[in-house]
């Protein structure tokens, strides 16, 4: 793997990711629409080396030392490694001359993870569907991938100039 691809999948991945958490905090400060804690990720990463792979409910499971960092760690790896995912499919020549139909394409299927991993490991079921409103949650899922796809683009455009 040439440097190059792996630069370009690292800037990729954080700055889609850093696209996805402005979304987020608009849907926060302007609706008041609360978006995934990072931290309780972190919780549930730091019980995975000790077995336990679900909770009934991550918000009362044991607290783990450095969740904070772990969960906004996590997650800004696990969106370079989605960038990688967008390189292998299309190529490094995508970031020359980006288009929007790939990064959409990664950005919509990165929902998989969530709803098949982490909400059911967290206490919500698949596809959130232990929460109070399911479709909603999972809607929300939806556009919060959906925002990290539109930050690979833009991410890519940017690239593109240098």
């Amino acid at each position: 793997m040439e440097p190059g691809f792996v630069i370009h999948a690292i800037l990729l991945g954080i700055g889609a990711t850093l696209v996805m958490d402005l979304w987020a905090l608009f849907l926060k400060v302007c609706f008041q629409i609360p978006s995934l804690n990072y931290v309780m990720v972190g919780r549930w990463i730091g019980h995975l080396p000790k077995g336990q792979f679900t909770h009934p409910n991550i918000g009362q499971a044991a607290p783990i030392a450095g969740e904070a960092v772990i969960g906004w760690t996590a997650h800004y790896l696990i969106g370079i490694a989605f960038a990688f995912v967008l390189l292998w499919g299309w190529g490094l020549e995508w970031t020359a001359s980006p288009t929007l139909l790939p990064a959409l394409i990664v950005g919509i299927v990165t929902v998989v993870a969530p709803f098949f991993i982490l909400q059911p490991g967290m206490g919500a079921g698949v596809a959130a569907s232990k929460t109070p409103q399911p479709n909603t949650a999972r809607f929300r899922s939806l556009l919060a991938h959906t925002s990290y796809g539109i930050g690979l683009y833009l991410t890519g455009l940017v690239l593109s100039f240098y």
